[in-house]
């Protein structure tokens, strides 16, 4: 699954461990979201769409 999550957390100025802390998981989840090796849970989906203000579809990309 594609994802804009880094897109998003360089736009607001955020490094992957910055991320990470303010959504509850380690710098690791950051970097394997964001290069497609790990796709989230549904429910930390919905937190990464809260923190950023989209809905989940903005962000995540069959």
């Amino acid at each position: 699954m594609e994802n804009r999550v880094e897109q998003l957390r360089k736009e607001r100025g955020l490094n992957q461990e910055e991320f990470a802390k303010a959504i509850r998981v380690s710098r690791q989840t950051v970097s394997s979201i964001e290069n497609g090796k790990y796709n989230p849970s549904l429910e930390l989906a919905f937190i990464i769409s809260d923190f950023f203000k989209k809905p989940i579809e903005e962000i995540f990309i069959r």
